[in-house]
């Protein structure tokens, strides 16, 4: 058997992707599996490191600059490259998972007559998606209400596939001596991406001295811009025992395992994770996402009193303020890792292949 998944972008599709591929492997373990994604772009790099081939595309979203004159070339370009791509690989099923490969991959698809799946993270699918799942034998989902966009027919909800080693159940203190803090206090994490997240540092720079009247640590992933600055300030304050700044986290499991309470942006992806681990958690929303999506999917949390919500425009003011009321507040957390584990769906990858199956076994 023949697969192809196609997009990228960002660790939101990347790692999904990369989760459908493993699943794929473990149930089917000749399968020849091909990444098509976007040159210059993180699944470029990311995607052989997990072990697999991938083809690049010359691709790219809209921009309202001179490079959007390229554009029409570029698709016009990726979709003979897709095509030729999938004409020799001859795959049984091609498998979106959003970003800019993904449209012209699964376009070149249902040219060639080959199934498509399509796997829609968030709770307000992009563009793209919303494009190629009009001819999708089946879309998959993580969110309830997507019939907006979708034919309901096609839905299948079965969250979003997760990294492998997830699962929140680490030795707290292990976890905590990692990181160099001590695991009788309590712990906040911060999490604001791979590459920091600007509003939320500045909020956590702006009343960092409130670490000095609690008793709370403070585990801060800063991206590699705001590092040096994060640790000049915690210097200042005399607060290096407390709050440790870090570039990129590299053992999650690790982290979430003796993380108290987290802030996070509210990706799909860092929802799901959330979800499985059982934390109680306050997100502040990227609010440049495309079509506010971060907002959307945090607001289904807090519908659910399954996770508080602080503005990217109001976390100089707000933001701690709000995570040390949590951390005082044990009834509250209790209620929220009740609410948000059900949001959890451990199985998502395994349940996606199951479904792409069916379309193998439908076309043979």
């Amino acid at each position: 058997m023949r697969f192809v998944i196609s997009g990228g972008g960002t660790g939101g599709h990347i790692f999904p992707a990369i989760a459908i591929a493993d699943a794929l492997k473990r149930r089917q373990p000749d399968a020849e599996i091909l990444f098509i994604g976007a040159k210059g772009r993180m699944e470029m790099e990311r995607v052989p490191k997990a072990g697999y081939p991938i083809e690049g595309l010359w691709i790219s979203g809209f921009n309202k600059d001179l490079s959007a004159l390229a554009l029409p070339f570029k698709i016009v370009s990726s979709l003979i490259k897709a095509r030729k791509i999938l004409k020799k690989f001859q795959p049984d099923v091609v498998i979106g998972v959003g970003g800019f490969a993904s449209g012209p991959t699964l376009k070149a698809a249902n040219w060639l007559g080959i199934p498509t799946v399509i796997q829609e993270q968030n709770s307000y699918p992009g563009k793209t998606n919303r494009n190629v799942g009009k001819k999708a034998k089946a879309i998959c989902v993580a969110y309830e209400g997507l019939d907006k966009w979708f034919d309901k027919e096609k839905i299948h909800f079965t969250g979003n596939p997760l990294r492998g080693n997830i699962n929140g159940q680490c030795d707290r203190n292990e976890a905590a001596n990692y990181f160099q803090l001590d695991a009788k206090k309590p712990i906040v994490l911060l999490v604001g991406g791979s590459q920091g997240a600007l509003g939320i540092n500045r909020g956590i720079s702006a009343q960092l001295a409130s670490f000095k009247d609690h008793d709370a640590q403070l585990l801060w992933q800063t991206g590699k811009f705001y590092y040096e600055q994060a640790v000049n300030e915690v210097k200042e304050l005399g607060l290096e025992a407390r709050v440790k700044p870090i570039v990129f986290i590299d053992r999650m499991d690790l982290a979430y395992s003796m993380a108290d309470v987290v802030i996070s942006r509210a990706g799909a992806m860092s929802i799901s994770e959330l979800a499985l681990v059982r934390k109680p958690v306050v997100f502040v929303p990227l609010p440049t996402a495309a079509e506010d999506h971060q907002t959307k999917n945090a607001q289904q949390l807090v519908n659910a009193q399954a996770a508080m919500m602080v503005r990217n425009d109001e976390t100089t003011t707000k933001l701690l303020p709000t995570v040390m009321a949590l951390l005082n507040d044990q009834e509250k957390q209790r209620t929220m890792k009740a609410n948000i584990a059900r949001f959890a769906r451990p199985n998502a990858a395994d349940d996606i292949v199951e479904i792409v199956m069916k379309e193998v076994r439908r076309k043979r």
